[in-house]
């Protein structure tokens, strides 16, 4: 365990590369995103589009930055679920958040194009609530589009993936609703 812990990814590996990536300039103003949920056998369980706004301003201290992101899921099952951050840019550059079905707070930190992201979630599966800790990696791949990655664990052990594009080029696509 010590040696596949050891040689995990780490966010300072990608210092000096580009395009930089600040979560509060790229989640600043309107941005939808497309994504898949895999289980543990690589089937995808879910799929969904997100349409998501950022709002920024100076915080309380010299260099502090706050924010929300609200996020408005669409899942191909006709689910719509709203997740609402409270986020906190320190002047050190580190992030942090809290949303209503996040325990705690979420941490990250921002490398280069690179971003790490982790918190645990709590979700309401089939009327039983599950907490999992969820490791996002973001990859800023140019100044309209990004990549997403996510491990989510249970017990250390990962039993879904998660993959989402995001897209902020205009003119915005959107996503389909349910009628």
């Amino acid at each position: 365990m010590a040696l596949l812990t050891g040689c995990s990814t780490n966010v300072e590996e990608y210092e000096g590369t580009t395009p930089k990536f600040e979560l509060d300039s790229y989640f600043n103003g309107d941005v939808v995103a497309w994504g898949m949920v895999q289980d543990y056998t690589d089937k995808v369980t879910r799929r969904f589009c997100v349409e998501m706004t950022g709002t920024w301003q100076q915080g309380k201290t010299p260099g502090e930055r706050t924010g929300e992101l609200d996020e408005m899921f669409y899942y191909a099952d006709g689910e719509v679920d709203q997740r609402i951050w409270q986020l906190v840019k320190s002047p050190s550059g580190q992030y942090s958040g809290t949303a209503a079905d996040v325990t705690g707070q979420a941490k990250g930190e921002a490398i280069g194009f690179g971003f790490q992201w982790q918190y645990t979630l709590n979700l309401n599966l089939d009327g039983s609530n599950y907490s999992f800790f969820l490791d996002d990696w973001m990859y800023q791949l140019d100044e309209y589009r990004m990549m997403n990655r996510t491990k989510m664990k249970k017990f250390g052990i990962t039993v879904a993936e998660i993959t989402i594009f995001f897209d902020k080029q205009t003119p915005l696509r959107s996503c389909d609703k349910p009628t």
